[in-house]
């Protein structure tokens, strides 16, 4: 490229950018854009790594004037801030950053209710609250919580005004921690950026507090997920970034939003070109969730979803990524006309299976998807998919807060 089409290249995107603030697609003044830090960890079946579990998380900063740094899986499918308390001495706990009660000046103690904790107070309220898999017991605080470091000596603007990525928030410290996931995965707690009624009270909403306390002008945040490890991935505050698209956002609104989940509506899905007639009535769902790490279907329809998207691979090689072997594309078919398409370059386990033919004492290897079951649950019903990191790293997704309603745009 010469160096007169490579400023013209340069020009020219300065001139988009410039537009898409003008139009709104990129915040001026974005509260934070956060990098996002990537963990793998192996899944182990005979001695040998058949996948990996992975997580994303970054820094948020708690307390002041002195902050405390933890690292936090910012997580659509839940809506409480938890993180360790230095009361909790269990192994878990220990492996992780832990909160000190008395180097914050602004925390105050707090019963379920939002009340002060009464003077020479033995008791304190508790919650129990589920993640997945884990679990975590915990004793209530209200507190500051930042989206980027604050000197120590700088005092702490008025919420609202200066602050504008920091929010008074009602946060869970753990006193108890599962030792799964929380023992396998380096984040210290989990930041819930599920809509507001999904929270036990809305001041423990940390996007509706900040939302309602700090004015901000695009109640949206926007998540990214890299394709690849040597570009982080990032969370953006007060906006959504269209540098990291590839294509524009579509719109869907959320079904059910006084539900608390960023859910949407199911027309149809569509695996290797076949329908899924679960689904032929309209009334399936899809869950956007930060906090998953692979493609959630209903049990009912997962063996026949593997049966469909598993694939052959010929000339029977030794080992084969298959991530790198084509095979049929899984559509999930949402309101207003929008497709979630995805290829098996997303969907598909790095290790192939490799089938034994006793008949014939030989063997094929066979490329499969990587899906989660979801049990039918109380709340959710038996027709829930959960759109997680598959689809979420093949389209940057961005939350509208005000309107109830996600973008979806090409990476």
């Amino acid at each position: 490229m010469t160096l007169f089409a490579s400023m013209f290249k340069l020009f020219a995107g300065l001139a988009v950018a410039n537009a898409l603030v003008r139009e709104g697609a990129v915040p001026a003044n974005p509260v934070a854009t956060i990098p996002l830090d990537k963990q793998y960890v192996p899944v182990i079946r005979n001695n040998k790594i058949v996948s990996y579990k992975t997580a994303y998380f970054g820094k948020i900063h708690v307390g002041m004037p002195r902050q405390q740094t933890f690292t936090v899986v910012f997580d659509t499918g839940s809506a409480h801030l938890f993180v360790p308390s230095a009361t909790c001495n269990t192994e878990t706990c220990m492996r992780h950053r832990r909160f000190f009660r008395n180097e914050s000046g602004t925390a105050v103690d707090i019963d379920h209710d939002g009340n002060p904790v009464k003077k020479n107070s033995t008791r304190r309220d508790q919650v129990n609250i589920a993640f997945g898999t884990g679990e975590v017991t915990g004793e209530f605080v209200r507190e500051t919580v930042c989206l980027s470091p604050h000197e120590p000596s700088t005092e702490v603007a008025p919420l609202g005004s200066a602050a504008k990525d920091c929010t008074e928030l009602r946060v869970i410290l753990a006193s108890e921690m599962t030792k799964e996931p929380f023992m396998t995965f380096e984040f210290d707690g989990v930041l819930g950026l599920g809509l507001a009624s999904l929270a036990v009270d809305p001041e423990f909403s940390f996007f509706g507090q900040m939302s309602k306390m700090n004015g901000l002008k695009e109640q949206t945040f926007g998540y990214f997920l890299s394709r690849s490890d040597n570009v982080p991935s990032e969370i953006s505050f007060g906006g959504h970034d269209a540098r990291r698209l590839a294509s524009p956002l579509q719109w869907v609104p959320v079904h059910k939003p006084e539900l608390g989940y960023w859910q949407l509506r199911l027309l149809g899905v569509v695996v290797a070109g076949e329908r899924l007639p679960l689904c032929e009535e309209g009334d399936c769902i899809a869950i956007a969730d930060t906090g998953t790490s692979l493609l959630g279907a209903p049990r009912a329809v997962t063996q026949r979803m593997h049966w469909l998207l598993a694939r052959k691979v010929p000339e029977n090689p030794a080992e084969i990524d298959c991530r790198t072997f084509p095979g049929p594309e899984l559509i999930f078919q949402l309101e207003d006309g929008v497709n979630v398409t995805i290829g098996a370059e997303d969907y598909s386990r790095a290790t192939g299976m490799r089938v034994l033919n006793n008949k014939t004492n030989s063997s094929q290897l066979i490329c499969r998807a990587s899906l989660l079951p979801v049990d039918d649950g109380e709340v959710l019903g038996p027709k829930a998919f959960i759109l997680g990191e598959p689809a979420l790293r093949k389209y940057y997704t961005a939350y509208d807060w005000k309107r109830q309603r996600i973008g979806f745009g090409l990476s």
